[in-house]
């Protein structure tokens, strides 16, 4: 993965939908200049399951900026369509949904390798999953099993998407985000950024800078959460995860 990573380009946004915005205007500029001069991109739409529909919506956003959109569902090939892409546009939704939809078409290798080999990934929410080390941060539903909860593996770290600070004047009882991190922590050593809304992360080779708004939280596994400096430089989270004793193999 260390080798790989040095031409890995990613931008992985919390969220597409931000109150009182359209659809991706909040982190439209930084999609812009994320794809510099690549005007064409393969939609990958398995996380909803009207894929028609989610399909035309991402078309009509990304034409008004005029970059191309072809979907992965209308492909008589998908792992060709995977092969030639400029760039890769993995959409929000239910990321149970999406990651077995992958497993079942066998297209997780495919993508995995073109974002090693420098093709621009791009994610949102349940896409944003996909590229981390496993699932276990989203917060969707389980409403299908896939084979494993091994994502793509792009970065050594999860993400929560749509992160939520605890409310202390919340009558809530049900577990906090951060409680819920914690637990994963109980049977996990990776650490995991609790992405808000409307912030990004962009990864250029071995750098990482969050961007956007509403910031981050980083947890580790027995340390307390800290919070990520927006529009700064945080490289340490893509070393490789040393498995602390207890966890070793």
């Amino acid at each position: 993965m260390a080798d790989s990573l040095a031409r890995c380009r990613l931008l992985l946004i919390s969220n597409s939908n931000h109150f009182g915005m359209g659809f991706l205007a909040h982190c439209m500029a930084d999609i812009i200049g994320f794809l510099g001069a690549t005007k064409q991109l393969l939609f990958i739409p398995y996380a909803l399951g009207d894929h028609d529909h989610y399909a035309a919506i991402v078309g009509e956003r990304f034409a008004q900026v005029g970059i191309a959109v072809r979907s992965i569902h209308t492909a008589p090939r998908p792992h060709e369509a995977v092969r030639d892409a400029s760039a890769l546009f993995v959409g929000g939704g239910n990321t149970f949904v999406l990651l077995k939809r992958l497993y079942d078409l066998g297209l997780l290798e495919a993508i995995r390798e073109r974002v090693w080999s420098g093709v621009p990934y791009i994610g949102s929410s349940a896409g944003t999953n996909l590229a981390a080390a496993s699932i276990h941060t989203t917060n969707d539903m389980p409403i299908v099993l896939p084979p494993s909860l091994r994502a793509l593996e792009l970065v050594p770290f999860n993400i929560n998407p749509h992160y939520v600070d605890p409310d202390p004047d919340s009558r809530h009882r049900g577990e906090t985000r951060d409680e819920r991190i914690r637990q994963f922590h109980e049977y996990n050593d990776a650490p995991v950024v609790g992405l808000r809304e409307g912030a990004s992360l962009r990864i250029d080779g071995r750098e990482l800078r969050l961007i956007g708004t509403g910031g981050a939280r980083l947890f580790r596994r027995g340390e307390p959460p800290v919070e990520l400096a927006v529009d700064e430089r945080h490289d340490a989270l893509l070393l490789p995860l040393s498995p602390s004793p207890a966890h070793a193999t």
